[in-house]
């Protein structure tokens, strides 16, 4: 899961993106209103962490600036401001969750599966797709009751996926859902995970878009 920090604070910044990326996220950490403007306007992220108070300006006017752009990927807000007025502005701005500072890392991990899960159309940490099951809590995949062993790699490609709900990911998306390994990874990289993947959960169920990308099959359209 790919991920947004927008945060100004020079501890809590460095602290935050070190414990996302030791849970499985990946991350970038930004720290004014231009930069995270123009990082969101070209990447895909699958959340976006939003400090209020940014040196250039107000995090509520960047939110609101991005929602009247058309971009929905789920925000969450973080900041000191605790008062009722401050969570329903953020809230009314076009946040999708709040969360004051300080807060339990555990916290912040749990709203952000919630955030993503129900952008992602799905009602409870198992996310399923017909006889596919993927199991975000746990990091476990099943397939007709059975466990599929997965590396880490292809599970975070099929969790991009998942999470795309039947839309085309391009190859360079997938290249930003992978851990960051220490290693240079390419497009032909990213078509033998999805190679690996199709051997063991069906060629069926991954299909490609030539010169696009790929995308999860649904369960009706995986039946045909």
């Amino acid at each position: 899961m790919h991920l947004l920090l927008i945060e100004d604070d020079l501890e809590l910044g460095p602290a935050l993106l070190k414990a996302l990326r030791k849970a499985h996220f990946t991350a970038e950490w930004l720290r004014t209103c231009h930069d995270a403007r123009a990082f969101a306007a070209r990447e895909r992220y699958d959340c976006m962490l939003l400090d209020l108070s940014l040196p250039d300006g107000q995090g509520i006017d960047l939110l609101q600036h991005w929602r009247s752009q058309g971009i929905s990927t789920p925000v969450i807000v973080i900041t000191a401001r605790s008062g009722l007025d401050d969570r329903l502005a953020g809230l009314d701005g076009g946040a999708d969750d709040y969360i004051v500072k300080p807060f339990a890392f555990e916290e912040l991990v749990s709203r952000i599966h919630a955030v993503t899960r129900r952008a992602a159309r799905q009602a409870a940490s198992e996310w399923r797709f017909g006889e596919l099951v993927i199991d975000v809590a746990r990091h476990e995949v099943r397939q007709q009751g059975a466990p599929i062993t997965l590396t880490p790699a292809e599970y975070d490609i099929l969790l991009a996926l998942a999470r795309a709900s039947g839309t085309v990911v391009s190859k360079h998306q997938l290249v930003r859902a992978l851990d960051p390994r220490e290693e240079s990874i390419d497009f032909n990289t990213i078509e033998v995970h999805v190679h690996h993947l199709r051997r063991k959960l069906g060629a069926e169920q991954i299909r490609t878009i030539r010169g696009v990308g790929y995308f999860l099959a649904q369960p009706a359209e995986s039946s045909r």
